[in-house]
């Protein structure tokens, strides 16, 4: 069974109308509600519970890791980002959702600002599989359409990913990268870019498939733990 951790900020949904009535429940609720079929051991944290929810017991105790957040980049504890960071090199897998792209731990692991277009004026998102022979995209057709999605455009200021999953097009003509995986040290990581809060892309089923689909990706392989250091020689070595 696969230990899933979602992380969602929940301050947007307690300080605004408009996206409480979109996820009563927050975003982690409606992202675990979706995913929940799928079999997986479900925990749930948010910002403001002691070590944000993060703490090194939750970690230990987390295959994947699910990233959504927002308003609250700059108040992110940097010791947490660092703890996360370190589990991500020993093989726990990261999803990061939407804005966390601007989240000093995505910033950190891609080692560039992250930045991008932007603009919320309810307008259509297509997006194009542009690798239909992964994992990630089992189940979903040639494209998933959005009726109504905050634009992300280039230039996306990110490492080239090991793989592009997909790219969308928006209804204003901008383009984005909006699928990528990367690994880090032994964990697997995957952007995937819809979900802006004033929308409901999370009750998407289809989106929730891709999610699904890249929890199962991005779990870690079970394996002996590597070993580093000084090793002695397997064979005799001759003098």
């Amino acid at each position: 069974m696969i230990k899933v951790t979602i992380w969602n900020e929940y301050l947007r949904e307690k300080s605004r109308e408009d996206v409480a009535k979109v996820y009563p429940d927050g975003i982690h609720g409606a992202i675990a509600d979706g995913i929940r079929q799928e079999g997986f051991a479900i925990h749930t944290a948010t910002f403001n519970e002691p070590e944000h929810g993060l703490t090194q017991e939750v970690l230990n105790d987390t295959d994947v890791l699910i990233y959504w957040g927002h308003a609250a980049h700059k108040e992110f504890n940097d010791a947490i980002v660092d703890r996360i960071y370190k589990r991500i090199h020993e093989g726990m897998g990261l999803i990061v959702l939407h804005s966390g792209h601007h989240s000093k731990l995505f910033q950190k692991l891609m080692g560039t600002s992250c930045d991008l277009l932007w603009r919320e004026a309810d307008e259509k998102e297509r997006l194009w599989v542009a690798d239909p022979s992964h994992p990630i995209v089992e189940g979903i057709g040639p494209y998933i359409d959005l009726p109504e999605e905050e634009m992300y455009g280039e230039h996306f200021d990110i490492p080239v990913p090991d793989e592009l999953i997909f790219i969308s097009w928006f209804e204003g003509g901008e383009v984005f990268r909006s699928g990528c995986t990367y690994r880090r040290g032994q964990g697997r990581i995957f952007y995937f870019r819809p979900g802006h809060e004033n929308y409901p892309t999370y009750h998407n089923k289809e989106i929730q498939r891709v999610i699904s689909n890249a929890v199962k990706w991005t779990a870690p392989v079970k394996r002996e733990k590597t070993f580093y250091g000084f090793h002695e020689p397997l064979e005799q070595i001759k003098k």
